[in-house]
């Protein structure tokens, strides 16, 4: 069996309870749009990061980056000490 044969290609965004095939411009817009209003609704706090030990530096750095810079939180950890 091969095992790509139920890999996503594209994104997929629900529609009325459905999951309907999207562009990846949509798809982004719509993500940036939920935590835009759930950051609104909740505050920066309701969200976080952890990241993994078997990246690199580099990427555990853009991501805790993130975390702090748009997203306005400090909710960042990671699995490394492990």
């Amino acid at each position: 069996m091969n095992p790509d044969v139920n890999r996503l290609t594209q994104p997929l965004i629900r529609v009325d309870g459905q999951l309907q095939p999207a562009g990846w411009d949509a798809a982004l817009d719509l993500v940036a749009q939920r935590f835009a209003e759930l950051k609104a609704r909740y505050g920066p706090d309701a969200f976080g990061c952890y990241s993994c030990s078997k990246t690199t530096n580099e990427l555990n750095f853009l991501a805790q980056k993130f975390t702090r810079a748009v997203m306005g939180t400090n909710n960042v950890d990671s699995c490394n000490r492990t």
